[in-house]
């Protein structure tokens, strides 16, 4: 159940001058953006590495609170959820989106997080 990779997810009202930040300002490439005049366009970017790890930046909304969240992509994410049960935890979902598996916790702290992982070939959301 090793993770394949980190995502660091800010949906915040100041996405905009988060992504100038990250991209312009440290000049970390920005691999996807949507950064729209229409005020109801979602607007933000994800910043990947190499390895598949990203940083993700939304702008919040009635669809999405603002706050931070760790999400762990993995292999199997109900194999996780359901080792998760048995050790007592109770994740939330699965969520089917993106073509991803996705599962929510709250962490000890209130941090907000989810593992996921890819739905097989020919699986839509």
């Amino acid at each position: 159940m090793k993770p394949l990779s980190i995502r660091f997810c800010a949906v915040s009202s100041e996405a905009d001058a988060l992504v100038e930040f990250l991209g312009l300002g440290l000049g970390f490439p920005c691999v996807a953006k949507s950064l729209t005049s229409d005020p109801d366009s979602p607007k933000g970017g994800i910043f990947e590495t190499e390895s598949g790890s990203s940083i993700d930046v939304w702008k919040d909304g009635a669809e999405m609170p603002a706050g931070i969240m760790l999400q762990v992509v993995v292999e199997d994410a109900d194999a996780v959820a359901e080792h998760a049960r048995v050790n007592g935890l109770h994740p939330k979902g699965p969520m089917l989106t993106q073509g991803e598996k996705i599962y929510y916790l709250l962490a000890p702290g209130g941090l907000a997080m989810t593992f996921q992982s890819k739905l097989p070939d020919g699986e839509n959301d």
